[in-house]
Order: C-alpha cells, then sequence, then structure tokens
C-alpha cells in the first residue's frame, strides 16, 4: 500500500472518531456549534473516503479508454468535495439561525469544551501529515483533505473558544453566533478548494514559476542554432503535461535531435516529478 492510501486512511479513522465524540456531546449539551462540528467533521469524513479512492485510481497506470492516466480523478474529487462543504455550511447557518430565534439552554460546556480541544489537537497532527505527504507527492486530494481538517482545527477551537465565553458570561446567544462563524470560514474553504480542484479540469496552464523554471532548462540545453516556441503545460492530479516545439538545424541527423530532446525531457523530469514531455522537432 502506497504512502498515499495509507494516510488517507487515517484521515477516515481520525474523522470516524471525532463524529462520534462531537455527536454525542452536542446531542447531550444541545450545543448547536457543538453540532455544527459534528455536520462538518462528517463533511471531512466524506471527503477522506473520496480522497482515499481517488489516490488509489489515479496512480492505476494509464490504458486504452485513458490513454493520458487517471489523474483527473482526484481533481474531479476535490471539486465534489468543495460542493459537499458548501451544503454543509449553508444547513449549519440555517440551524444557528434557528437557534437564534428559539434560544435553548446550552448544557455540560466543559464536556463540550474538552471535546473540541481534542478534536483540534488531533487534526492538527492528521492535518500536518496529510499536507506533508501532500506536498511530496503533489497530491491535490490529500492536499484537499488537508485543507478540511485544518479548517477544523480553527473552527474546533473557535467552538471552544465561545463555550468558554458562554460559561464566563452565560449569554446563549453566542453558541449559535460562534456557529455561523464557524459556517462562514467552512464557505470560505469550499471557494478556495472548489477554485484549486476545477482549474485542472479547464487544462490550464501551470503556475508562471514553474513555466519559468521548464523555459530556462530547455533553453540551457539548447546552442546557438537551436530556439523554442508554443510551450504549453497542463495539468492532471499529480500529473504535469509538457510540450513544445523544438527548432534546430537541418544538418543535423536524427540521432542528434533524439539525444538532444532526450537530454532536455531528462532535466525535466530531475525538477518535476510525474512529468510527461513531448517535443515537436521543427527545421529552420
Amino acid at each position: 500500500m502506497n504512502r498515499k492510501v495509507r494516510v488517507a486512511r487515517l484521515s477516515i479513522f481520525s474523522n470516524s472518531f471525532l463524529i462520534l465524540l462531537k455527536i454525542g456531546v452536542g446531542v447531550m449539551s444541545g450545543s448547536v456549534s457543538i453540532i455544527s462540528e459534528a455536520i462538518h467533521s462528517f463533511m471531512d469524513l466524506l471527503a477522506s473516503v473520496i480522497a482515499f479512492f481517488s489516490v488509489r485510481i489515479s496512480d492505476t497506470p494509464a490504458d486504452e479508454i485513458h490513454p493520458y492516466g487517471h489523474g483527473k480523478f482526484e481533481n474531479i474529487s476535490g471539486v465534489v468535495e468543495a460542493m459537499l462543504i458548501f451544503i454543509a455550511a449553508f444547513w449549519i447557518i440555517f440551524e444557528a439561525v434557528k437557534k437564534m430565534v428559539h434560544p435553548t439552554e446550552v448544557d455540560k460546556i466543559g464536556y463540550g469544551f474538552i471535546v473540541m480541544i481534542a478534536s483540534g489537537v488531533i487534526n492538527i497532527i492528521v492535518s500536518n501529515r496529510l499536507y506533508r505527504v501532500a506536498k511530496e507527492t503533489d497530491s491535490v486530494a490529500l492536499e484537499a483533505d488537508a485543507l478540511h481538517l485544518r479548517t477544523d482545527v480553527y473552527t474546533s477551537f473557535g467552538v471552544a473558544s465561545g463555550l468558554l465565553l458562554l460559561w464566563i458570561t452565560g449569554f446563549h446567544l453566542v453558541d449559535p453566533v460562534i456557529a455561523i462563524m464557524v459556517a462562514l470560514m467552512i464557505l470560505k474553504e469550499s471557494y478556495n478548494l472548489f477554485r484549486k480542484a476545477y482549474s485542472p479540469l479547464l487544462d490550464e496552464s501551470l503556475p508562471a514559476e514553474e513555466i519559468t523554471k521548464i523555459s530556462a532548462i530547455i533553453e540551457q540545453n539548447c546552442t546557438a542554432d537551436m530556439t523554442f516556441h508554443n510551450l504549453r503545460s497542463r495539468k492532471a492530479g499529480n500529473y504535469k503535461y509538457i510540450d513544445f516545439h523544438l527548432k534546430m538545424d537541418p544538418e543535423k541527423t536524427v540521432r542528434e535531435a533524439h539525444d538532444i530532446c532526450d537530454r532536455i525531457e531528462e532535466e525535466i523530469k530531475k525538477v518535476f516529478d510525474h512529468t510527461e514531455v513531448t517535443i515537436h522537432v521543427e527545421n529552420f
């Protein structure tokens, strides 16, 4: 089992555990902010399950039906996760507004405070591990999952602060107000995730800094009688695709042209993992 699958499985286990804790304490206390956090964790669990299957599928080798591989499964999973988070945020706001109109007393604040702090600490550990593996493997799905958990850290500590304030002041409107603040953070998270996951589905170019590095590698391997143009790039999951036209002296042999192209391709792949390079050779 590869690292991406292992860390995605860890996220599933941690979210399942936290959902049970939050639902139990939320129902017992009647706190809408804790219930909202339970819903947030349930969305995180769905995201973790989607990420788990998407990283397994995305690493499947290319085949006749998918000749460019399965990398975009990670991007599709990210879009689905963003939509789920978006729906959950509006549901939380709806429930919080209802509680503001018909306020109820929150019980067992101490239990809720402990669970929220524990949730934040657990998610710090798991999200840091997810981020580390996501960066090392350039996995959109794992980065999306880590982003969910990182937001859950902030919201868990926010709810804990709100419960502490509620205990000090006895002002019960604090609970739904905190829930709405949690929902607004979740909405921002869903927007950022959707934008990041959706862009590669439109075959957007790689970031400008990466294009600059690629151009520099090509130029370093070009002699005075060579030039390149029409550099294009796109990304699918953690796979990058680059192609460009390389003009060279017509006196060069096929063997010489082939060696030059191989050298450029190797240099690019040293800098960028999981990269496919296509070079179209032209004569001046």
